[in-house]
């Protein structure tokens, strides 16, 4: 059987970007790939190489739990867990740092740009995550990696990691194949459709949350930038705001774009926008429903529980291995 690994940090709530991005593509494969188990987890230890409050992060790693299975996982055929509880990520991560080399993580793209921004301050870990990363997929074998177009270059460490370490020590690591979404990969800002939908975006416009308020909601997409043209016709370069809500409408409805701009051939773009913001408020209300039956439910806790437990199995069971083939610990009698 085939596995499948995803993370994502509880930094902040989710948003529509992640939602289309990722979670909905999850849901669907799910039921798809039959012979595949999932390994969805809330990348926590990820969360701190930037300052978090604790108490905070703490919600937020629930939050994220709920709302992933309230947008439709079923803890029936994924196994949903928190990284931090299962140890062996952090130790592998070490593993994977001794097989790293310096220049390959100073030129991961994500510390490059931090560097640019701040000179001081700057945690060891923004350095060195890349390779907790690999840790995360090669743990469990991983054969299926979703990612966007901004997260190949830490699939490609992650390959050459696992490939060098194979190479070192003996066949040991699956290598691991992207899987690529075919629609909303990559959901741009409402206000700046050049820019990925960010949760981290300093105007509260550029981004839905799966928790704002449904009038909130269909606001932001009614404001959302366009341009002059009034045409309403795919086109990323040329007419990127217009793009980014096609992309939208046709990841929350299943349609092509060509039926989309078929559809309102000659319509205004106010006609348009009302109707997708009345498509993505029908999408969230009932996540938001399900989300809030869910977050004060013990069951959460045993979902997660039931997780851990699986993740946990092949985790040691992993690390013994990798283990006796750098040679650590001690040889048993």
């Amino acid at each position: 059987m085939k596995r499948l690994v995803s993370g994502i940090q509880p930094t902040g709530q989710l948003t529509l970007g992640n939602y289309i991005g990722a979670i909905k593509q999850f849901v669907a494969l799910q039921n798809e790939l039959e012979e595949t188990e999932f390994f969805i987890f809330i990348a926590d230890l990820h969360a701190i190489t930037t300052p978090q409050d604790k108490t905070t992060l703490r919600k937020a790693i629930k939050g994220v739990a709920a709302l992933y299975v309230a947008c439709g996982l079923d803890p029936e055929k994924v196994n949903l867990f928190i990284q931090s509880e299962i140890p062996e990520h952090a130790n592998l991560g070490y593993i994977m740092e001794s097989t790293a080399y310096v220049g390959e993580m100073e030129r991961m793209t994500q510390y490059k740009d931090k560097r640019l921004k701040q000179s001081d301050g700057i945690r060891t870990s923004l350095l060195t995550y890349p390779t907790l990363m690999a840790a995360d997929i090669l743990l469990y074998d991983a054969d299926i990696v979703p990612i966007g177009d901004d997260q190949k270059q830490h699939l490609e460490l992650t390959r050459n990691l696992a490939e060098r370490f194979n190479h070192l020590y003996g066949n040991t690591f699956v290598v691991p194949e992207g899987f690529y979404p075919k629609t909303g990969a990559r959901i741009k800002s409402l206000v700046d459709p050049t820019k990925k939908m960010s949760k981290s975006d300093d105007n509260q416009k550029a981004y839905i949350l799966l928790l704002d308020e449904i009038n909130v909601i269909k606001n932001k997409i009614k404001s959302a930038v366009t341009d002059s043209d009034r045409t309403i016709r795919y086109d990323v370069k040329e007419k990127a705001g217009i793009s980014n809500l096609l992309t939208i409408y046709a990841s929350l409805t299943d349609q092509s774009i060509k039926s989309i701009v078929k559809q309102y051939e000659g319509k205004s773009y106010a006609e348009f926008k009302a109707d997708l913001a009345d498509i993505v408020a029908d999408t969230i209300e009932p996540i938001q429903k399900r989300y809030q039956a869910l977050i004060h439910d013990p069951v959460l806790d045993d979902i997660l529980d039931k997780g851990r437990q699986r993740a946990s199995e092949i985790a040691r069971k992993k690390m013994v291995k990798v283990y006796k083939r750098v040679g650590l610990g001690r040889i048993k009698s």
